[in-house]
């Protein structure tokens, strides 16, 4: 009996010792992979946007690359994480491709995910082999705002407070308003409309408040690697506004889509996939 008991714990010292020692990093996303290719892409969705804003562009290059797609954590129906925050999140995307030996991916990032993308490339540029930043600016707040200067301890709270206190159906009221003038293909609305309403409310205020305070006009300078911009239509009206916010990157590409808004990949569906197989297969 001494014996048995001995045994059994045993059994439970190592089976607490392999599922300490087991346990993989968590990361602040969850990830998708699949496709298969000796390069890899990263793919960063934007504010509240899930990982299937992707699915079409996967669909096309998963023959021949191997692709990671994520979700951040709040967003879209994927659990969240305490003080989300740009930053951290930028630092754990960079931990997941040094942790997992990820060579030289290409990360495409639309909105904040290519604010993201423009951030890893600056911070870690021995890390990226190309970016692909789909309608995102180095600082969105001074397109409106010029004279705009982030802030060094920036408080969400009233941020926070507004949109928590908001019913269901007055924060979809809002997304509701604000989506059509995001996105042109009314049959993708409610898609991303809905995944806004599956967002944690708390998540959505802070990384909406952090955002905007996100300044990335000096720090693009140390970005190394190729960069494609891909613009919505109206941009081309504030093209030296735009490319002025730039002035920083060097090796970067600037292309106009000819129709539809921010959601690039739906609302100009052929100029997207041609820009992006283009700069993926040059040289």
């Amino acid at each position: 009996m001494k014996k048995f008991k001995f045994l059994l714990i045993l059994m439970l010292f190592f089976a607490a010792l392999c599922n300490v020692f087991g346990q993989e990093k968590s990361y602040p996303f969850e990830v998708k992979k699949t496709g298969k290719g000796n390069q890899a892409l990263i793919f960063i969705p934007g504010f509240a946007s899930s990982g299937d804003v992707w699915n079409e562009t996967v669909a096309k290059f998963e023959n021949n690359y191997t692709c990671y797609t994520l979700t951040m954590a709040g967003f879209a129906g994927v659990k969240a994480n305490a003080d989300a925050s740009f930053i951290d999140w930028e630092k754990e995307i960079a931990a997941y491709i040094k942790n997992n030996k990820i060579e030289k991916p290409v990360i495409i990032g639309h909105s904040m995910g290519g604010g993201l993308a423009l951030a890893i490339a600056a911070d870690y540029p021995e890390l990226i082999g190309k970016i692909v930043v789909v309608d995102a600016l180095p600082c969105l707040t001074a397109l409106s705002n010029p004279g705009f200067a982030s802030k060094e301890n920036n408080d969400c709270t009233s941020t926070v407070s507004k949109l928590t206190a908001m019913t269901d159906e007055q924060f979809r009221q809002m997304q509701t308003q604000a989506i059509p003038r995001l996105l042109a293909d009314t049959s993708m609305q409610e898609t991303v409309i809905g995944w806004s309403m599956k967002s944690d409310r708390k998540t959505f205020a802070k990384m909406y408040c952090d955002f905007s305070n996100t300044d990335l006009r000096e720090k693009i300078k140390s970005i190394q690697c190729p960069s494609l911009i891909l613009l919505e239509s109206f941009f081309v009206n504030l093209k030296p506004a735009i490319e002025g916010q730039y002035k920083n990157l060097k090796n970067a590409n600037f292309q106009y889509a000819s129709k539809g808004l921010h959601f690039i990949m739906y609302d100009d569906k052929e100029w997207y996939f041609s820009q992006l197989s283009n700069f993926l297969s040059a040289k």
